[in-house]
């Protein structure tokens, strides 16, 4: 009897730790891990290999050092370094006055005033270079009529050196819009209040508690633009090859375009350099806004908006009239452009064709594929990003696993640095056959694909995790200490309230991910085009008002997701959906 309870009680002792199977959380991070250490880390560490390794002499980094001392090289590195702080520059201007205006006044209509300043960044880069060049160029249906368009057989201003850095100005001024109503918000009313009680006008309590408080979010905001500006890819391209203006990425475009793959080496060494600026930007942001940060006290509520009074209808028309020009007269030029029959030819009642549409959207073979590849590709994308942002914000913001938050961290990379760059990383991955299979997926669809998870994946992630910061994380330790596993907690109890915001992000993704272009300009094949593609490519051969047509109808479809997304958003905790302004 003796011998049989000493048996008992061995099988009912634990296991020792190195005997147990893995828990739900451990199986859950090593999953998460796998996804971000394929398709992010390993061809971002394969670029980083390549583009460091020796030359053909045998020098140590001699391919970094051959492209920066390159003549070709060092002029496209400057002309980013311009074009970048010149077009930061506006978008402070535009997006820093506007977040000031709208939060911080009582004027009418946020939320349909945040929408039109997002809108030139909802649509793809390359439309909004294109339908400002249908605005602005000697044909423009607008400008034409009124008298006000370049003369007739003249090269369009916007190919130079200031219509990159309108155009991209323009685009990301969103960006410090954001971040910059996002620190006005959270400056205490308690300060304002105590200097309006001592006298002080609302213009000068402004400029003397409200700017100095919100530089950190500007200098943010401005970060981020210069990032987005130095990386993007559909402005220069569209504007700037034509005008002789190179850009890192357009050069690393044009050289993968004239050379193909056996150029890998130089390109990884010329887009480490494009990181390298990036990181010197945001490491730049970093230091500034360390000087400048200074503790508030965040308890009280949020500034209350100062009443314009009179001044307000002035005030909205001008706001208005500045948002009609930047986001409504390119996108009404680009329209209008797709139904003239021919470049040059007046648009009337008589003139008016739906040619174009027929031919770019339903009569063309390549487009109808690409139509049918960009949905799948979002469509794939924005499912598996949800999948993985769910257990990835739970097991950071719930379990606060600290490996999970390391790895949140690996996933804003690839959306942080150019697109260029991860797509380098990813030809150098893809490109030989994969281990194992001995398959290769380069000139396919999958390649796009395996950049998509990288490149999008915090576009889900974001909107998951703040959602579940609302959640009591008592209620997962009672489910925890009640016995209920792992992923009975993430079904039960985390699914029902990430839902919303994981759909919410997924739109996001298929919104961005529809009309692409950085990434997939690298990445593309015979077979395998993009709607961004195809729509550049249009362009590029000089078929303007087929580009417009299929320019015009992925903008459709862009509202149409944004409106989706929109009336999702009404359900959702704070700034998930960026245009909905939670004070209104």
């Amino acid at each position: 009897m003796r011998a049989q309870a000493t048996d008992t009680a061995r099988l009912r002792a634990p296991l020792p730790a190195r005997l147990r199977p893995p828990s739900g959380e451990t199986i859950l991070l090593v999953l998460v891990a796998i996804y971000l250490g394929i398709f992010t880390l390993w061809p971002l560490g394969r670029l980083l290999v390549e583009g460091m390794g020796a030359n053909a002499a045998g020098e140590t980094l001699g391919i970094l050092r051959d492209q920066w001392a390159s003549r070709s090289t060092s002029r496209a590195l400057w002309n980013t370094l311009e074009a970048g702080s010149l077009a930061t520059l506006v978008s402070i201007l535009l997006g820093g006055s506007m977040a000031f205006l709208v939060a911080l006044t009582n004027v009418r209509a946020k939320t349909a005033l945040t929408f039109a300043l997002l809108l030139p960044l909802l649509v793809p880069s390359q439309i909004t270079a294109l339908a400002w060049i249908e605005l602005i160029g000697p044909t423009s249906p607008i400008l034409r009529p009124l008298g006000l368009a370049s003369p007739p057989g003249t090269t369009n201003p916007l190919y130079s050196l200031g219509g990159i850095v309108l155009v991209m100005g323009v685009e990301h001024a969103a960006l410090v819009f954001l971040a910059v109503r996002a620190g006005l918000r959270a400056i205490p009313r308690d300060l304002v209040e105590a200097a309006r009680i001592s006298g002080a006008r609302p213009l000068v309590a402004t400029l003397r508690i409200v700017v100095p408080l919100a530089m950190p979010s500007l200098i943010a905001g401005a970060a981020l633009a210069f990032v987005s500006a130095i990386g993007n890819f559909g402005v220069p391209a569209l504007l700037g090859i034509p005008g002789r203006y190179t850009m890192l990425t357009t050069l690393i475009y044009q050289r993968l375009n004239g050379f193909g793959p056996s150029v890998l080496g130089e390109v990884a060494a010329i887009a480490l350099i494009l990181v390298l600026v990036a990181v010197a930007g945001l490491v730049l942001r970093a230091l500034v806004a360390a000087r400048m940060h200074a503790r508030v006290e965040r308890a009280s509520a949020m500034l209350a908006p100062f009443p314009l009074g009179r001044a307000r209808v002035p005030v909205e028309s001008a706001i208005w009239a500045v948002l009609v020009l930047v986001s409504f007269l390119p996108l009404a030029a680009l329209l209008a452009a797709s139904f003239t029959p021919a470049v040059g030819v007046r648009l009337s009642l008589e003139t008016l064709t739906l040619d174009h549409y027929r031919f770019a959207v339903i009569g063309n073979e390549t487009t109808r594929r690409a139509f049918a590849n960009s949905f799948l590709l979002a469509g794939a994308t924005a499912l598996a990003a949800g999948l993985v942002a769910v257990p990835l914000a739970y097991l950071a913001v719930m379990r606060r696993m600290a490996a999970a938050r390391a790895l949140d961290l690996v996933a804003d990379t690839p959306y942080a640095i150019p697109g260029t760059v991860l797509a380098i990383g990813a030809i150098l991955v893809f490109l030989p056959p994969l281990p194992i299979l001995g398959v290769s997926v380069y000139n396919s669809l999958w390649i796009i694909l395996f950049a998509y998870f990288a490149r999008f994946m915090t576009l889900a992630l974001r909107p998951v995790t703040a959602s579940l910061e609302t959640i009591e994380p008592a209620l997962d330790e009672a489910a925890r200490i009640a016995g209920a596993r792992a992923f009975r907690r993430l079904f039960s109890i985390i699914l029902p309230v990430a839902a919303p915001a994981a759909v919410a992000g997924g739109l996001l993704i298929f919104m961005t991910a529809f009309n692409e272009l950085t990434v997939s300009a690298l990445l593309w094949s015979s077979g395998a085009e993009t709607l961004g593609v195809v729509v550049f490519s249009l362009q590029y051969e000089g078929n303007s008002p087929a580009a417009a047509a299929l320019a015009t109808a992925t903008v459709v479809v862009t509202l149409l997701l944004a409106y989706v997304l929109d009336v999702l958003g009404r359900r959702l905790p704070g700034d998930v959906v960026p245009w909905r302004d939670a004070s209104a």
